[in-house]
């Protein structure tokens, strides 16, 4: 019971360290990686997002695989809710960077985007992901 004792203390000081480490701070960036085009879940990460530039965090929504749908304007009537919020992002001085790849992929021009989003590049992409303390979450 002795070892016991000194063992539980240290694993709880490792723990500790750990999950203070693992906090965001107070202004650390947000990358939303959006990949999907289905309402909700793509409503969910749109939002929370928008929270969280509320928050004070710069943030960066990511849009790809068929996600790339919701910054047509074309698609508008299928994406009201997403695009209004995604103009306020804009608004607020977030980033809203749409793959090249995917665009071409589900016939979305870039001439079509919503005001303020941004086909990307590996150098934009990267610079946004890597930025110091970036959190990331996808959907």
């Amino acid at each position: 019971m002795k070892r016991v004792t000194p063992i539980a203390v240290c694993l709880l000081f490792c723990l500790l360290a750990l999950a203070t480490a693992c906090q965001a701070g107070a202004s650390d960036p947000l990358f939303i990686n959006l990949t999907s085009d289905d309402g909700h879940r793509s409503l969910m990460a749109i939002s929370f997002g928008q929270n969280q530039l509320q928050r004070g965090h710069p943030l960066t929504v990511y849009l790809n695989d068929k996600a790339v749908r919701i910054a047509s304007k074309k698609q508008g009537e299928a994406f009201a809710e997403q695009q209004a919020l995604l103009r306020q992002i804009v608004a607020k001085g977030g980033t809203v960077l749409v793959c090249p790849m995917c665009s071409q992929k589900y016939g979305v021009a870039e001439n079509e985007f919503l005001d303020g989003l941004k086909l990307t590049n590996p150098d934009t992409t990267g610079a946004a992901l890597f930025a110091d303390n970036t959190q990331t979450l996808s959907w």
